[in-house]
């Protein structure tokens, strides 16, 4: 194998290790919202829907601070009482499950 056929096959790797990172994030935002919208009363399309514009806020910018500051809001504006480490456990858990769940390939 040649250098430069070792190099292109890390880039192909680190760029699928990439796709499947910026996966778990989204899926993660999706668990954290589906957790949320439980904790605001929301059920079946409505607590879909709110899922939903998680993903899109975690979106906004690099990092989860923008999927923190949704969460946290929220669930602010809904009364929950949680202390910002729990929303931010949550986010880890979500994130391992997250992570689990595309290498078992669901």
């Amino acid at each position: 194998m040649s250098f430069d056929d070792k190099e292109r096959g890390e880039e192909k790797r680190y760029q699928l290790d990439q796709e499947l990172e910026f996966k778990a994030q989204a899926r993660r935002a999706k668990f954290v919202g589906l957790w949320a919208a439980g904790l605001m009363g929301l059920k079946d399309q409505a607590a879909d829907d709110y899922a939903k514009s998680v993903v899109v806020a975690d979106l906004e910018e690099a990092g989860t601070e923008d999927l923190f500051r949704k969460i946290r809001g929220d669930l602010d504006l809904h009364a929950v009482q949680l202390s910002d480490h729990q929303i931010r456990a949550k986010m880890e858990e979500a994130l391992a499950e997250a992570r689990l769940s595309l290498s078992a390939g669901s």
